[in-house]
């Protein structure tokens, strides 16, 4: 049986940034039952109804196309302002379109939000929610991710966890969001994309 693949969008469009390193760490954790592949943010130009029609930005569609494929979603959302970042927001919103024909319509997902700060980027994490619910995309519940205190030193560039209890988290978070996907595909959910 062939493994679920997910789409990992990553909210923060900085190379180095410790959303990718998270994301990297849970795919290598779940890489025997999901296929996680990153999906690239940084060069969708904004959404703009006016120009998605045959003309609409390459990107756009390349972006479209990586998302249509996938099973699942999983998103990194940094908190900027108490909200996602534009950029996130932006993925979503072409993600989302044509209007009733969005290739995130329906897909399952979950979220964690990371941060050098005490909150662990909570508000980005929450105010990305109504998105779900608006594209009918189930999204995990439990457990929620909120990892707090990142540094360096906890995590390197290519997502190996150095610290015990992040890593912990981490895996928790990564062995619930497989069963997760795995279920709402393999359990023939009518959300599964």
């Amino acid at each position: 049986m062939t493994k679920p693949t997910v789409a990992f969008i990553c909210g923060s469009i900085r190379e180095a940034s410790f959303h990718r390193r998270i994301g990297k760490a849970i795919a290598d954790m779940v890489s025997d039952r999901l296929e996680i592949e990153e999906v690239a943010i940084a060069d969708l130009p904004l959404y703009n109804p006016d120009i998605d029609n045959d003309d609409r930005p390459e990107a756009w569609q390349t972006y479209r196309d990586a998302i249509e494929g996938k099973d699942a979603v999983l998103f990194a959302s940094p908190e900027w302002n108490r909200s996602i970042t534009g950029a996130l927001k932006n993925a979503i919103d072409v993600g989302s379109r044509p209007y009733g024909k969005g290739v995130l319509i329906g897909k399952p997902c979950a979220v964690f939000s990371t941060t050098p700060g005490s909150t662990g980027a909570l508000g980005g994490s929450l105010a990305i929610l109504p998105c779900f619910k608006t594209l009918d995309m189930p999204d995990m519940g439990q457990p929620e991710a909120y990892y707090g205190g990142i540094s360096d030193d906890k995590i390197d560039l290519d997502g190996t966890i150095h610290d015990n209890g992040l890593r912990k988290e981490v895996s928790r978070f990564a062995k619930a969001f497989a069963s997760h996907i795995e279920q709402m595909v393999r359990g023939g959910s009518e959300h599964a994309g």
